[in-house]
């Protein structure tokens, strides 16, 4: 009814929402280096939405070539009609991200390690992302690997479509060398579901 008599009056839909997914296996550690180097750019980007939103669709089609190690995954947000509220949201969602286990980027990362290091067979991607308009395949429950495939390609359609307002990622472990083991999975990811 509410979003109903909001469309009506000609206000503007803001939707923010986040997903969750758990990569495991013996071969998802080169996912790392591709969300590395996105952090790099988007970094040296200062924020530029259209940077950001070209690194979102190079982590999600990367993302959907792997799905073979998708383990499982979690999906939340909500729906504002006002762009102050929905900003509140995404920054709520951007500290309680940064907050859990190995989500930081480490800037002073020694890339000249030798390789005898251990390699993560765990690894956690949080996208969260802010838009205008509704997208059905993203205002779903994404436990199941069909609809996560969608909002997947869902996300890389609103960069194409330039209806992103905000776009973040976060990931755990946050280089090659650390690792996220299943016990701090079930410490810092609870809200995660088997797929």
């Amino acid at each position: 009814m509410r979003d109903t008599f909001n469309k009506m009056m000609g206000r503007t839909r803001f939707v923010v929402c986040r997903l969750f997914l758990h990569l495991a296996g013996s071969d998802v550690a080169p996912i790392l280096g591709v969300l590395n180097s996105t952090a790099r750019e988007a970094i040296d980007a200062e924020g530029d939405l259209k940077v950001l939103g070209e690194g979102l669709v190079e982590i999600c089609e990367t993302l959907l070539r792997y799905d073979e190690s998708w383990l499982s995954a979690a999906n939340e947000g909500d729906v504002f009609w006002d762009e102050g509220e929905a900003g509140d949201y995404v920054n709520d969602l951007f500290s309680d991200c940064a907050e859990r286990y190995g989500a930081d980027f480490d800037f002073d990362a020694d890339l000249n390690q030798p390789f005898a290091i251990p390699v993560t067979r765990n690894v956690i991607v949080m996208i969260t992302v802010a838009y205008e308009g509704e997208v059905p395949d993203l205002e779903t429950d994404l436990s199941n690997i069909p609809a996560l495939k969608d909002a997947l390609k869902a996300l890389i359609n609103l960069h194409y479509k330039d209806q992103l307002r905000a776009i973040q990622i976060h990931f755990s472990p946050a280089q090659l060398g650390d690792e996220l083991t299943n016990d701090q999975l079930l410490q810092y990811y609870p809200e995660l579901i088997p797929l």
